[in-house]
């Protein structure tokens, strides 16, 4: 053993007496670390977390020599509390029944969420505070699945914006969870000789509708594809099948596999004009043939509540996700395509602000940021470019962690992620009057 190591995790504090307390209450006799199995096992851990760093500095009382001398507990086992506050043994999740049962469900996001709240500084690896079997809430998926309807939720209840734990792509995205931003669709397009193609996003408002920008489904778009399906639950583009990521606990993540959704009907807003340089009404409806799944990997945004460009705070900012371009080399502007999710915050700009940038740009500097729009971004890396158009901008509430979506990629520079050149957005707040009378039941 190193004892340099030893030193810096245990530091150089003294405690005298043989009796002592275990840093999570148990009693214990003061010794030295070789004489104390269960820490030597927990110091000998590969893969040891900070809660177990934690856990070893608070249990040093002395030293014997250059030996750490430990807190050792009088038993075999550590105590620990469990999430739901009950009285329990840090030990290996394979000899947990109640939760390695819970191994078999990985998309459940319930238990999943249990599981990491679990985890314990122990011996093992992992190490998991095993008490009584768990009572559990039901999942959401299960209360929201008998709800799903054509009409979007009540953005006051759960069934929407709530992940299971947001020319046109991210620039500076980082990936997403496996299960972030469940409502996040791609538009999939039909091409006579390229077969298959994926020009646009959209957002899953309710059982039956997406939300996407009237750009990607009329106009000059078409001549590269037809708009035929949606893909629902989808996280890696390149994949087949389901797509799964490591997790903690060994077992990856995976997805439900991803649903192909026929499109049966496009409502274009009627006082869009695919030549106004303006870029004003770039709104559309998409209306499934299927009714959309309430899972963990499918679920609907939250239509907005609040006007958020009257009074916003200084510090409001949005979210953007999708599967475009990402930024690899700010210097080189080297772009990457992107095969999973992304997602970049992206900072709110103020109506006079945004037109001052927007009078900056060649070629679209007399265009005029009109109401219905919304800016965002403008930060050098952090903005959404080719591949987003028609995704959401999003808002997530900090105190509910619910989101809504504010508004609909659009236009933007024509060098994504440029400094003080923000993205221009639908906004949706002003056209939530349209999107209800077009939604049919």
């Amino acid at each position: 053993m190193h004892f340099a190591l030893v030193l810096c995790v245990f530091g150089i504090a003294f405690a005298n007496g043989q009796n002592c307390s275990t840093p999570n209450g148990d009693g214990g006799t003061c010794k030295s670390l070789y004489e104390c199995e269960i820490y030597q096992k927990m110091f000998r851990k590969t893969n040891r977390t900070p809660q177990d760093e934690q856990f070893l500095r608070n249990s040093k009382c002395g030293f014997e020599g250059k030996v750490p001398k430990v807190c050792c507990p009088d038993t075999d086992k550590l105590t620990c509390i469990t999430p739901d506050a009950n009285d329990g043994q840090c030990i290996n999740i394979r000899d947990c029944p109640a939760l390695s049962e819970m191994l078999k469900e990985p998309n459940n996001t319930v238990k999943r969420d249990y599981l990491k709240a679990s985890v314990c500084p122990g011996p093992e690896d992992p190490s998991v505070c095993c008490g009584p079997a768990p009572r559990l809430q039901e999942p959401l998926y299960e209360q929201c699945d008998t709800k799903v309807s054509a009409l979007p939720p009540d953005p006051d209840s759960d069934c929407c914006g709530v992940d299971s734990t947001v020319g046109n792509k991210i620039i500076g995205g980082n990936a997403t969870a496996i299960n972030e931003y469940p409502w996040l669709v791609i538009i999939e397009y039909e091409h006579p000789i390229e077969k298959t193609k994926l020009m646009c996003g959209g957002a899953l408002i309710s059982g039956k509708y997406v939300l996407t920008a009237a750009h990607c489904v009329s106009g000059a778009i078409l001549n590269e594809g037809t708009p035929k399906f949606v893909r629902l639950g989808e996280y890696n583009i390149t994949n087949k099948g389901p797509d799964c990521v490591p997790s903690a606990f060994g077992d990856p993540d995976c997805t439900d596999d991803m649903i192909l959704a026929p499109i049966e009907e496009i409502i274009v807003h009627p006082e869009y004009d695919r030549f106004d340089l303006d870029k004003r009404h770039d709104i559309a409806l998409i209306r499934l043939k299927i009714y959309a799944p309430y899972t963990d990997f499918i679920r609907p945004i939250c239509l907005p509540k609040v006007d958020y460009s009257q009074s916003p705070p200084a510090d409001l900012s949005f979210y953007v996700a999708g599967w475009g371009r990402y930024i690899e080399n700010t210097t080189a502007k080297i772009y990457r395509r992107s095969s999973v999710k992304l997602h970049v915050e992206v900072p709110y700009v103020v109506r006079d602000q945004c037109q001052a940038a927007i009078r900056t740009i060649p070629g679209v500097e007399n265009i005029v940021f009109r109401s219905g729009q919304i800016c965002a971004g403008g930060v050098l890396g952090q903005d959404s470019c080719k591949g987003d158009s028609g995704g959401p901008l999003m808002y997530e509430n900090k105190e509910t962690r619910k989101y809504e979506v504010v508004g609909i990629v659009g236009s933007g520079a024509q060098e994504c992620g440029q400094p003080g050149i923000p993205g221009v957005y639908t906004y949706i707040y002003e056209y939530l009057p349209w999107i209800r009378q077009n939604i049919r039941v």
